[in-house]
């Protein structure tokens, strides 16, 4: 089993559960993402391979969601 990496994503303008979780389907669609935890709006913890993934990558599969995201 890989080891798993998490990161704290803040996703600007993630104000409502919907939107939460369209852009949660969308990360854990990818392969190489264990899990997906919206701890705070507008946060996002994510768990993911990083043999598989990198954080720009997970950044851009949420900007292709419509938001703007960083690592907090």
């Amino acid at each position: 089993m890989p080891i798993m990496t998490k990161v704290l994503l803040g996703v600007r303008g993630l104000v409502d559960s919907e939107a939460t979780d369209r852009v949660v389907k969308a990360l854990t669609g990818l392969k190489g993402v264990n899990e997906v935890t919206a701890s705070h709006m507008g946060q996002l913890e994510v768990s993911y391979d990083p043999a598989a993934l990198t954080v720009m990558d997970l950044l851009r599969t949420v900007r292709g969601q419509g938001f703007l995201a960083g690592m907090l």
